[in-house]
């Protein structure tokens, strides 16, 4: 048993969870969408302030909905890598000074091990090996999970994440921020035949292509022309049929990449996580692939997409059986590799 309490504060969600090592206790998320939406993506010091504002009350709401008090709380946990560095800095001060003041063990976690972690929790039975499908605002990753705190990233992207790839596209076709969401949304009413979108390949030197490298540089360039084109034409502008081919052409592409990394490698089992996760063409793609490889493939629900703390207070059990803990002194990264995650623990 490991209770531990975790904060995360990584980018526009304020989130305080508590959970024993898989189970779920409270998970409580403030997110700022609504603030954000005014400036069509996020503001880092926006952000920042508005995690001073919410951290407290999360907190106590976290601790009000597990039905526990400080002494029963073992650990520490927060999210110190990667992400805003503004925003990264409330959430570890208010941790440490947390473990300060009521004697626990501190633990800093890599955001991207929280969102392999999600799937934990839904499938409390999952065990590595496995590929891990990252795909988010900030990152589009294909990771070899090899076990708690060792990975190995075996794709990524040359350009845009994915996330990012739909805020932008969403901003061409007037639908808003966030982009993911809205252009779900649409795509639901629309045609995904009936634009031909390029999917992005990744040359390589010596010939051919990256086989799991995801890039979507050409593909938002081809959306860019296809909309200014089409708000030329006299006819209705098609925002539901552009909506859906493109969500399916990054949903088919990641599918292609998935599948062929797994096969490659061995790994039977694929997991998903990152807002991306939530998008329901990928969803159907990639089910649809890993059932004919004969492959099981895990989503994780929709409230555990997104950025929250008890994936990242689920890392940090796993840690703490493990021994690991994180110094005071450890300070928050902006930018660090998955596979880093071992200089934010000393192993007691």
């Amino acid at each position: 048993m490991a209770i531990i309490l975790a904060i995360e504060t990584s980018c526009d969600e304020t989130a305080v969870a508590i959970v024993n090592n898989r189970n779920v206790y409270s998970n409580v998320v403030s997110s700022q969408i609504q603030t954000h939406q005014v400036f069509g993506g996020v503001v880092p010091e926006v952000a920042s302030r508005q995690h001073l504002l919410l951290i407290n009350a999360c907190l106590d709401q976290a601790l009000q909905g597990a039905g526990l008090g400080w002494p029963d709380i073992e650990a520490i946990a927060v999210t110190v890598a990667p992400g805003l560095a503004g925003a990264l800095m409330v959430g570890v001060t208010a941790a440490k000074t947390l473990a300060m003041v009521h004697q626990k063990p501190f633990l800093g976690v890599h955001h991207l091990e929280g969102h392999i972690y999600a799937s934990y929790l839904s499938q409390p039975e999952l065990q590595p090996p496995f590929l891990c499908l990252l795909v988010s605002g900030g990152h589009t990753s294909l990771i070899h999970v090899k076990g708690c705190g060792d990975y190995r990233q075996l794709g990524t992207t040359r350009d845009d994440a994915a996330g990012e790839a739909f805020d932008k596209v969403a901003r061409l076709l007037d639908l808003g921020y966030p982009g993911g969401p809205a252009i779900d949304r649409a795509a639901k009413n629309g045609d995904a035949a009936a634009f031909k979108l390029p999917e992005g390949k990744i040359s390589l030197p010596q010939g051919g292509y990256h086989p799991y490298d995801s890039s979507f540089s050409g593909l938002k360039t081809a959306m860019l022309r296809l909309t200014q084109e089409l708000k030329q034409s006299p006819e209705p502008f098609p925002v539901d049929d552009l909506a859906a081919s493109f969500q399916d052409t990054v949903a088919r592409s990641l599918t292609k990449k998935t599948i062929r990394c797994a096969l490659d490698h061995g790994l039977t089992t694929i997991t998903v996580g990152g807002g991306v996760a939530a998008n329901s063409r990928l969803r159907y793609h990639l089910q649809a692939a890993a059932e004919e490889n004969q492959l099981q493939v895990f989503f994780p629900p929709l409230k555990l997409c997104t950025d929250n703390a008890a994936m990242i207070a689920c890392a940090a059990a796993d840690h703490f059986h493990n021994g690991d803990r994180s110094p005071l002194t450890l300070g928050i990264q902006s930018r660090l590799a998955v596979e880093q995650v071992g200089q934010l623990y000393v192993t007691n």
